[in-house]
């Protein structure tokens, strides 16, 4: 679905931002702004990835500019051909995907690309040496095979039904990336690909630059410089665009809306499956009882955080599935309910110390919530969430921390963090609650197992008939209503201020990693100037 657009005006109920910036801010360079020429953009982002490379994980779902995968999305997130022919041939068992690769297409050093390179691609992916933390989203893999210099066969252990979004992903250069270390070789800050674009220098921190791939399959694009300025502050953003310095910028309603007078620009709003939520880990003498993860679920007002903290820029979340979408349980809605919450806990026998703060078998009801530093919408939440949390008698203790702070306690305290993904509900959910990935980096950082929700993720990725899938995903977001290893808080849209000078804009439904690959430039390959007025 393309998300509408707003000229000259910010909507309040249309659209936040992500401020998750990992990096400094910093001035895109010289030459920078939209004067520097009628075909350069630049625009700000707040975060950057930390590897260019596909083979780590960069670009997996799509839109990665310097690559191209066998498929891609067009603007309703449907599937369409980009290095494959077509879309592919399946068997009637769903276990084999033949692809009939595109006809001379070259990388942009000039080597041609063929099946083997998507062969060593997957299969570089899925090696044990390879340290990509999604590599299980690729489970589904039994062997992937070239037919020839333009065909590639998948074959499924089990007949995955969304494998074919999975060939999204971006494909690498053998002849290049295979002489290297997979881990730490150039190539993961030096890329080479197929696509639209080619990285011509990244200051981290700073700025990534990209020029047009005169080589591209597609077309030579129109914007010939495109530059990508990592800002992480909100205000500075904001600052930089109204100088002129930035073509466009994600920004959050209250700063998009100083721009509602101003007829040179337009507003994109951008809906998403980016929610935020709180992990509580079951290794935590608090957190880990049921009685207290249950009354904070309903001890929250989603409601409040939407209307004061995005401004009615989203949705209440109840699970990692935003209540718009076809997948949603209906049902499975809480709504706020502060004496159910402390029923909850007197029936468990957490009873309210001299303090107001609740206490069980001499322990008390605190624990600290950590969020990253710098993170506005973040804090907010996790100052929301400890407020309410306190009016149930729960201590919570909101701490900043950068990640390298915060990771090595997020195994064992709460953590105020985000996901979502529009492509398939598998995609989200189960790495976020599959018992075997307790513990596993960002994944199932709740330590969450409960049986009936692995066998009913096992039942939503392995069944091909869509009615099953529903029954097994309606089956976790009822599990989680129960038994909640996360107390979900509010689904984010997200909000673009672009130079009304290009023709061809538009937005995709996002997913919470946006930035680099969505936002209304995330077909800038197929821009046009605008005509200029007679």
């Amino acid at each position: 679905m393309t998300a509408r657009t707003v000229r000259g005006a910010a909507r309040a109920t249309v659209a936040a931002a992500l401020i998750t910036g990992v990096a400094a801010c910093s001035a895109p360079g010289a030459g920078a702004g939209g004067a520097a020429g009628a075909d350069s953009v630049v625009v700000g982002i707040a975060t950057e990835p930390e590897s260019l490379s596909p083979l780590l994980g960069y670009g997996k779902d799509g839109n990665s500019k310097v690559f191209d995968g066998l498929l891609t999305h067009d603007a309703d997130m449907k599937l369409k051909p980009a290095l494959a022919e077509r879309l592919p041939e399946v068997s009637a068992d769903g276990r084999t995907y033949t692809f009939t690769l595109r006809r001379g297409v070259t990388f942009s050093d000039g080597a041609p690309f063929s099946a083997k390179d998507v062969v060593f691609t997957y299969r570089t992916i899925l090696a044990a040496g390879t340290n990509n933390a999604s590599k299980t989203e690729l489970d589904a893999i039994e062997g992937v095979e070239a037919k020839g210099e333009d065909a590639v066969v998948f074959t499924l252990k089990y007949p995955y039904a969304p494998f074919a979004e999975r060939t999204v992903l971006p494909i690498a250069p053998e002849h290049i990336a295979g002489a290297q270390d997979v881990n730490s070789g150039d190539f993961t800050t030096r890329p080479v690909g197929t696509g639209p674009y080619v990285l011509t220098g990244w200051s981290k921190g700073e700025k990534l630059s990209f020029k047009a791939n005169p080589r591209y399959w597609g077309g030579e694009p129109a914007v010939k410089k495109f530059t990508m300025a990592v800002i992480k502050d909100d205000d500075v953003r904001a600052t930089r665009l109204r100088s002129g310095e930035l073509d466009g910028a994600i920004l959050p309603p209250n700063l998009a809306e100083g721009f509602a007078k101003d007829d040179s620009r337009r507003t994109y709003a951008a809906k998403t499956f980016d929610y935020r939520n709180v992990t509580l880990p079951t290794h935590h003498k608090v957190t880990g009882d049921l009685a207290v993860r249950q009354a904070l679920d309903v001890a929250v007002d989603r409601t409040a955080m939407v209307d004061k903290l995005l401004e009615g820029a989203g949705k209440p979340a109840f699970g990692p599935v935003p209540t718009d979408s076809p997948w949603f349980t209906a049902g499975t809605e809480r709504r706020h309910d502060l004496d159910r919450a402390r029923r909850i806990l007197d029936d468990a026998d957490w009873k309210p110390g001299e303090d107001g703060i609740r206490v069980k078998d001499g322990v008390r009801a605190s624990f600290p919530l950590w969020y990253t530093s710098g993170d506005k919408i973040r804090q907010d939440h996790a100052l929301a969430f400890a407020s309410d949390a306190k009016k149930a008698g729960i201590e919570v203790t909101a701490e900043a921390g950068t990640w390298e702070v915060i990771e090595p306690r997020m195994k064992t305290e709460a953590v105020l963090a985000g996901g979502g993904s529009p492509a398939d509900p598998d995609f989200d959910q189960y790495l976020l609650l599959t018992s075997s990935l307790g513990g596993d980096g960002f994944n199932n950082m709740a330590w969450y197992d409960d049986p009936a929700v692995d066998a009913a993720l096992a039942e939503g990725r392995r069944s091909a008939d869509p009615a099953v899938r529903k029954a097994a995903y309606d089956t976790v977001q009822r599990r989680l209503a129960d038994n909640p290893g996360y107390v979900f808080l509010t689904h984010i849209d997200h909000l673009y201020v672009v130079n009304d000078r290009w023709e061809g804009l538009g937005t995709q439904v996002e997913p919470h990693d946006h930035g680099l690959g969505s936002g209304p430039w995330w077909n800038v390959e197929s821009w046009k100037p605008e005509p200029k007025q007679k």
